[in-house]
């Protein structure tokens, strides 16, 4: 019995690290190159390519080493048979959340543009105030909820949309209901997962349905946003910023007009980190339960998408 891991480099030494410390009776595979392919039954993959997994003809199971899972639903080359399971942990919560409440108060507290007073040596301490905020936070599963219920606990005015209803200590809004959640907010985070639905969701015919200047923190997938539309956006005074995370084309090219365009700011697709002993953790106990034939925690809706 093997496990095999198909990722970039620093991932894969990560939790090459953590299998061999946690279940050194399992043999790793190391990429598709083996002659022991027969021989691997879990897969932890992390945009592979199309047809990585071909070889593999005994998988019993396949996860996501983060909370994403398109490039695994986008390779039709994969059997529909094979359950999907992804990484749902409180840590990774915590770094995404911390990140957003960084990305929020950055904004809310004028941090930028006292930078900017600080480049020409001003003495700003009376130039710019706390900003009202009106948060809302579009995708309340796991990552957005955690997120939401930080900032609505820190006394800011939060509303929440997502697929289906949920139970929220703020006020939450679904299905139908978007255009009322976008007609009360100023600043709008994005945790929606990529699927065909929210491809290219982050438009210009949305940011349209916004009452008055918003900040934009996108923190899903690049997939998500429409980038000319950002900008467009932006240009025209609907959007008042933007901090992104993650892009249509990582990295994101040099050419990019968002690397010099003064209202945004940029980090490169970290918002939410991966920690790998507790995902290694949490494969173990995914394949103990598809050898027992239990239910499998956090497993994929292939219809869904998540």
């Amino acid at each position: 019995m093997r496990f095999a891991i198909i990722a970039p480099p620093v991932p894969t030494q990560q939790w090459k690290k953590e299998l061999e410390q946690l279940a050194p009776e399992i043999k790793l595979v190391i990429g598709t190159d083996t002659d022991h392919a027969e021989d691997v039954v879990c897969a932890m993959v992390w945009k592979q390519k199309r047809g990585a997994l071909t070889k593999f003809k005994n998988l019993k199971l396949i996860f996501s080493m983060g909370a994403g899972v398109d490039h695994i639903l986008e390779d039709d080359t994969i059997p529909k048979q094979i359950p999907i399971c992804r990484v749902v942990d409180p840590q990774m919560a915590f770094s995404m959340s911390n990140y957003i409440l960084m990305a929020v108060l950055n904004h809310h507290r004028s941090f930028y543009d006292f930078q900017k007073a600080k480049q020409k040596k001003h003495w700003a301490q009376f130039d710019f105030q706390e900003r009202q905020l009106k948060i809302g936070v579009l995708g309340t599963g796991f990552l957005g909820m955690n997120a939401a219920t930080k900032l609505h606990h820190l006394g800011f005015s939060v509303l929440g949309y997502s697929n289906s209803p949920k139970d929220t200590p703020f006020p939450s809004f679904t299905g139908d209901q978007l255009n009322d959640f976008l007609g009360q907010i100023n600043v709008l985070i994005c945790l929606v997962p990529y699927t065909p639905k929210t491809e290219g969701f982050l438009n210009y015919g949305l940011f349209q349905k916004l009452a008055e200047p918003t900040y934009l923190i996108n923190v899903s997938r690049g997939s998500v946003q429409v980038e000319k539309d950002i900008i467009k956006a932006l240009d025209e005074g609907i959007l008042c910023g933007a901090f992104l995370d993650v892009f249509e084309q990582e990295p994101l090219p040099k050419n990019s007009p968002l690397w010099t365009h003064p209202s945004v700011q940029i980090t490169p697709h970290i918002a939410s980190l991966t920690y790998p002993r507790e995902s290694v953790l949490q494969v173990l106990d995914c394949f103990k339960r598809v050898e027992e034939g239990l239910p499998l925690l956090h497993q994929v809706d292939r219809k869904k998408m998540y």
